[in-house]
C-alpha cells in the first residue's frame, strides 16, 4: 500500500472487516450502498462464519485469519467487530499492514489501553474511529445543530437513559450462556452498554474531569446459579463537573425499552428520543390563567408532528434504515482518511468515556469483591 498522500486521490476504499458475528451484518450492510467504498473481504477465526457473511453480501473473498486477509488484500480499512479483548492486538496489525481501522465498541477494556491503542494508530500515520452510530442519526445531527446555534444555550444538566431487554434474542443468549464474552468483561453488561452513555453525556461537559458516583444492582431473580446470575442488571450514574451536572442510567427492567437524552439548557431544554427518531425543545405554560395552561399541550403536539414529518421525509430520501447514522459516521470517516483531516470524533472524547468507564467498573465491580 501507497503512502496516506496517495488516499486523497482515491477514489474508492477497499474495505475489510475482521470479526464476524452479528454486529458485523451492520457495516456489511450500510458498505453494500456506500460510494466510495466496497467491501472486499472478511475474516473470523470461524472460517465458516466468514463464508455465510461473504456469501450473503456477494464479497469475493473470506479468511480464517486476519493475518491471511492482510497478505492477501491491499486493504484500506479495517472494521473490528470483534470482543474488545483483542482489539488492540487486531488494530496494531492493521495499522502495521497500512490499514486505517474503525472499530465497534468498546473500544478496550480499560482506558490505558484505549491509550495505547490510539498512540498504535496516531504512530502508524493511520485514523481511527469508533462506532458511535446513534449519535450521527439524522434527530441526533439535528440536535448537534441545535447546540451549535445556541437555541438551547449552555447545558446546565443532562440526563441519558438506555433501555436494554434481557428477554431479546441478544440477550436471552447472554443469559443462558455463561461463556459469552460479555461476562469475561470487567464491567459485565454495562461494559458493553454504556459506551452509548457517555460518550453523549461527556463532550457536552467543560473540559475537566467530572465527579462520578455509579450505583448497581441486580433486580433479576436467580435461576441458575452461575455467573448469569452474578450479573448486574441495572446501572445509575452520576456525574459533576464545571457548574455540569448529569444522571445516566443503563435499565434491563423499565417499559417500554427506552432510549434517551435530555439536554437542560440555559435557555431551553431538548429531548431526544433515539427509539422514536423525534428531537424536540420542551414547552411550559407561558400565559396565566386555565386557558393558558391547556396551551403547551398542543404546542408540544404539533412539535412531534413536525418530527414525523421530518421522518417521512427521510424516509423517502432512503436515510430512514436503522444504520442510518453509521452510514453518516463512515463518509465522514472515510472522508477524513481521503483528505488527511481530523477524524469525526476526537480520540481524546474516547479516552474520556474510557476513564469514566474504569471509574464505574471499579465501583459497581470492585477488585476482590465476591462475584
Amino acid at each position: 500500500m501507497e503512502g496516506a498522500g496517495s488516499l486523497k486521490e482515491m477514489t474508492l476504499l477497499k474495505v475489510g472487516i475482521v470479526g464476524c458475528g452479528k454486529i458485523a451484518d451492520g457495516h456489511a450492510e450500510v458498505l453494500k450502498y456506500m460510494e466510495g467504498a466496497q467491501l472486499v473481504a472478511v475474516c473470523d477465526r470461524e472460517p465458516i462464519l466468514a463464508e455465510q457473511l461473504a456469501v450473503r453480501f456477494g464479497v469475493n473473498h473470506w479468511y480464517g485469519s486476519l493475518d491471511e486477509m492482510l497478505a492477501a488484500e491491499q486493504l484500506d480499512v479495517v472494521h473490528i467487530t470483534t470482543p474488545p479483548a483483542v482489539h488492540l492486538a487486531l488494530t496494531r496489525q492493521c495499522v502495521q499492514a497500512g490499514a486505517h481501522v474503525f472499530l465497534e465498541k468498546p473500544l478496550a477494556l480499560r482506558a490505558a489501553e484505549c491509550r495505547e491503542l490510539i498512540d498504535a494508530v496516531t504512530s502508524a500515520g493511520r485514523q481511527m474511529s469508533i462506532n458511535y452510530w446513534p449519535n450521527f442519526d439524522p434527530p441526533a445531527m439535528e440536535l448537534k445543530r441545535m447546540l451549535a446555534s445556541g437555541i438551547i444555550g449552555d447545558p446546565v444538566h443532562v440526563e441519558a437513559f438506555i433501555g436494554y431487554d434481557l428477554s431479546g434474542a441478544y440477550g436471552q443468549a447472554l443469559m443462558t450462556d455463561p461463556a459469552h464474552w460479555v461476562h469475561r468483561l470487567p464491567g459485565k453488561l454495562f461494559h458493553n452498554m454504556m459506551d452509548h452513555i457517555f460518550n453523549r453525556i461527556l463532550p457536552l461537559f467543560p473540559d475537566v474531569e467530572p465527579e462520578v458516583h455509579a450505583f448497581a444492582h441486580k433486580r433479576r431473580e436467580v435461576l441458575r446459579g452461575d455467573s448469569t446470575d452474578a450479573m448486574l442488571d441495572e446501572l445509575r450514574v452520576v456525574l459533576r463537573g464545571g457548574g455540569v451536572s448529569a444522571f445516566g442510567s443503563l435499565c434491563s427492567h423499565a417499559r417500554p425499552v427506552a432510549n434517551l437524552l435530555k439536554i437542560y439548557g440555559t435557555k431551553n431544554t431538548a429531548v431526544l428520543d433515539f427509539s422514536n427518531r423525534t428531537v424536540v425543545l420542551e414547552t411550559t405554560q407561558q400565559y396565566p390563567g386555565s386557558i393558558g395552561r391547556l396551551i403547551p399541550a398542543f404546542q408540544m403536539s404539533s412539535r412531534y408532528l413536525k418530527g414525523g414529518w421530518r421522518n417521512i421525509k427521510a424516509f423517502k430520501r432512503h436515510e430512514f434504515q436503522f444504520f442510518a447514522g453509521m452510514t453518516t459516521l463512515l463518509e465522514l470517516f472515510y472522508a477524513s482518511i481521503r483528505n488527511g483531516t481530523e477524524p469525526p470524533i476526537p480520540y481524546m472524547d474516547m479516552v474520556k468515556v474510557s476513564e469514566v468507564m474504569d471509574t464505574v467498573i471499579e465501583q459497581v465491580y470492585p477488585v476482590g469483591a465476591a462475584r
